[in-house]
């Protein structure tokens, strides 16, 4: 049994994780798409139309990436994971049903408006259609998120007469503190995400000069937004998350910070490799008493390690969980020193002229996608062995009948198709990019206005 719970979850892991490359990027976007519509209508200019019409085909594109790739990781709540859907589906349908019903409709319906229908619609109208986008992109976001929170944090749940988990409470459910520091932490991810990704195509074309007023117009963008959300990424919404595993999942935060026995004026591990047999972390780099102060406000408070819980308490992938936590943290450090510099160099007007920073810029756009990934990874590693936290084990969890060699035999069937897919997004993003913005056409008046207001 053990081993087919290990596929069951490495199988989830990989349909997961490969499925958010495109959400996140959708709902960074999103947030983007309103911005320049909202330049485009405020100054007349018909070169942020034309802007927002190029990143609303990448944005179509990884929206349909998205969907195909997110209706089969919902199935596995029934495939893989039967047990847990029988016995907590009265709750988790709740918010998974909202999402399909209200926001992803609402998304959808107002991409196809936004797509297609601009002359029909008009300039106001064209923008509402992408507000509604982003509504309903980010409202899908939530019911997920809220979803997840649940399992990290139950609230507003009562048991059956059968033991099955019901709701008594949906308010409880939607508004749980857990949810919304979780949804302000991961939209902020994604924000970065789209962020690094226009300002890379941005830098790519003044770089290459070619294409040389929108690439000035979506570095501005990705830069000035980028910055905000790489900056509340890590306060409040990092260290709010923090808390709330500090004073929920006491066993989570140590793992993380490998930290094996309870200190007074713990230290923060900036590096450093948990070797869990002999119960240290071997070659620290530690800040002293500053995991006390960020955890409690106190250099000499307490924080309890590892031994102070009984081992079937522990996550049960402690190094990855550590890397996983290390990695999400350095690449967010990352990210604030490299839009802060950005937009000095922006306020300066010397940011269009540095290549290095360009060159920064543009191999910085895999970048989020690690950290959301990481990020994820250090949620649902920590987690563990619960399931539902405090609930229900990961191992009561799955399908009883659906052994190791079904499971292996169909995430290699996944593997394939979803290779085949990765491929062709590569293939349609890189034509998108290649095309540009305006493809066959000469800089106009009006690009040679916003070329140099910028």
């Amino acid at each position: 049994m053990g081993q087919a719970v290990d596929v069951h979850r490495l199988h989830f892991a990989f349909t997961i994780t490969f499925h958010y490359i495109f959400p996140q990027l959708t709902m960074g976007l999103a947030l983007l798409l309103v911005y320049l519509k909202t330049k485009a209508l405020r100054t007349g200019d018909e070169h942020y139309n034309r802007a927002a019409r190029f990143w609303a085909r990448i944005f179509g594109i990884n929206f349909a990436l998205g969907v195909v790739t997110g209706i089969p990781m919902e199935f596995q709540f029934g495939t893989n994971w039967a047990a847990f859907s029988k016995t907590a589906g009265g709750v988790i349908g709740q918010t998974l049903a909202m999402e399909g019903v209200f926001s992803f409709f609402l998304e959808s319906s107002f991409l196809g408006l936004f797509l297609f229908g601009e002359k029909k619609l008009g300039r106001m109208g064209h923008w509402w259609s992408a507000f509604l986008v982003f509504l309903g992109s980010w409202l899908s976001g939530y019911f997920i998120v809220a979803t997840d929170a649940w399992m990290q944090h139950p609230t507003g749940y009562r048991f059956g007469s059968k033991g099955a988990i019901e709701l008594s409470s949906l308010w409880d459910l939607l508004l749980n503190k857990w949810a919304l520091w979780q949804y302000a932490h991961t939209m902020l991810g994604a924000v970065q995400t789209g962020c690094f990704v226009m300002a890379g195509v941005g830098a790519f074309y003044l770089l290459t000069k070619r294409d040389e007023m929108y690439g000035r117009t979506f570095l501005r963008a990705g830069v000035l937004v980028g910055t905000v959300a790489a900056i509340l990424q890590l306060f409040p919404t990092g260290d709010m998350q923090g808390k709330l595993v500090a004073y929920n999942q006491q066993p989570t935060l140590a793992a993380m910070e490998g930290l094996f026995e309870s200190q007074e004026g713990a230290p923060l591990a900036i590096l450093g490799q948990p070797d869990v047999e002999k119960r240290k972390l071997d070659n620290p780099l530690e800040v002293p008493m500053m995991l006390s102060f960020l955890t409690y406000k106190q250099w000499r408070a307490n924080v309890k390690g590892l031994s102070d819980f009984p081992q079937t308490e522990w996550p049960d992938q402690i190094p990855l969980l550590y890397y996983s936590y290390h990695v999400m943290v350095g690449l967010g450090t990352i990210f604030i020193a490299v839009m802060v510099q950005s937009s000095l160099l922006l306020w300066r007007r010397k940011l269009y002229d540095s290549r290095w920073m360009l060159w920064m810029l543009m191999l910085c756009v895999p970048l989020p996608y690690i950290a959301n990934t990481a990020g994820w990874m250090t949620a649902e590693l920590g987690r563990q062995p619960w399931l539902i936290y405090g609930l229900m084990r990961t191992a009561s969890g799955i399908s009883p009948r659906v052994v190791a060699g079904n499971a292996w035999f169909t995430m290699i069937g996944f593997m394939g198709m979803y290779a085949v897919l990765a491929i062709l997004w590569l293939f349609l993003i890189y034509r998108e990019i290649e095309l540009g913005p305006d493809p066959g056409s000469r800089p106009t008046g009006e690009d040679v206005i916003v070329l140099a207001a910028e």
